[in-house]
């Protein structure tokens, strides 16, 4: 009996040991998974980060020009969308060439930007570098203008109704009756939808005649020149209307040195800081369709970035214009 009860005792111990021995390797393995796991994680968060870097947004944004104001002023909202979005923005400046924003956007191409943003110098002709950048796979949204060739949408400011406020303004002031010269652009739907709207504007009024309407190139020294052969051909001219802000300056300037600048007034489109100047020094510079175009940008993006995720957009987004004169110029908060 006493033999039975000592082996008894000496099975129960030999249980307890391998019992313990179990539940500690149970623990180990636990833990060793639990370690595990938390490698896993580490090494999908290591992983995660690069991903995360190579998928930054890059944008290629191409204006005419960078010496005219509005485009600065589209290369600051630029800044802001590279500051909103954390993207990189590549932005060039097409100097009125053809050729030469053609060759930008082959750039972007080539760069494999996500997202091209096009204010276009010749809408008609940088049809083929559209078609390149959407055969490449990559959205364009086309601001302050619109483009053949396939873009996906265009942000531009309401050009018809930039050019009726302006033709409104003047008709009332002229009181119905006079001469006046209309000072053209460069071939791009804006510029065409401003003429339109003014010249739609001005029907009203049988006694308004034109007397001459010349391509100024949307820049103060074509303007100015072109101004001076008017002058010198036309004895009386009443009002001015000029497609955007420099070549209203131009004019401006063209009247002065003629020793004509109080014999009219001019109304052009933008809203741009001279104009703003010239309107505060209230003289020949009478009024202004203004636009707002770091708006443009920061909305072009949105609807590129939607794009991107696979949604639908609307083809053309018009954001509303704000005449600007004499009177009202202190309130207008400028770019």
């Amino acid at each position: 009996m006493k033999n039975t009860k000592s082996l008894m005792i000496l099975i129960s111990v030999f249980l307890l040991v391998v019992l313990s021995a179990c539940s500690s390797n149970n623990n180990t393995a636990s833990n060793n998974k639990g370690e595990n796991k938390a490698a896993n994680t580490t090494d999908t968060a290591a992983t995660a980060e690069p991903d995360k870097e190579a998928k930054k947004l890059k944008i290629g944004l191409t204006v005419p020009s960078l010496s005219n104001p509005f485009f600065v002023a589209m290369s600051k909202g630029a800044q802001e969308v590279a500051t909103k979005y954390n993207a990189e923005v590549i932005t060039v400046s097409a100097d009125q060439d053809l050729a030469k924003q053609t060759a930008q956007i082959e750039d972007f191409i080539t760069k494999k930007v996500d997202l091209i943003l096009l204010s276009p110098f010749d809408s008609k002709g940088i049809a083929a570098a559209v078609q390149q950048a959407k055969t490449a796979g990559i959205p364009v949204i086309c601001v302050d203008g619109s483009a053949d060739g396939g873009i996906d949408s265009v942000v531009m400011s309401d050009n018809v109704m930039a050019g009726t406020l302006a033709a409104q303004y003047l008709a009332d002031r002229l009181g119905g009756k006079g001469n006046i010269v209309i000072i053209d652009g460069p071939p791009v739907s804006a510029v065409t939808d401003r003429i339109k709207g003014f010249e739609e504007g001005i029907k009203a009024f049988p006694d308004i005649k034109v007397i001459s309407k010349q391509n100024g190139e949307g820049n103060r020294e074509k303007a100015l020149s072109v101004m001076e052969n008017i002058l010198q051909a036309n004895k009386e001219i009443n009002a001015v209307f000029a497609i955007n802000d420099p070549e209203g300056v131009g004019v401006k300037i063209a009247a002065e040195q003629a020793g004509r600048g109080d014999e009219f007034f001019i109304v052009g489109v933008d809203g741009a800081p001279e104009a703003v100047d010239a309107l505060k020094e209230k003289k020949a510079f009478a009024a202004t369709s203004a636009q707002f175009p770091n708006e443009m940008v920061l909305k072009a993006v949105e609807i590129g970035i939607k794009i991107l995720d696979g949604e639908k957009v609307e083809q053309q987004i018009l954001i509303p214009v704000e005449l600007i004169t004499q009177d009202n110029v202190d309130s207008y908060r400028g770019w």
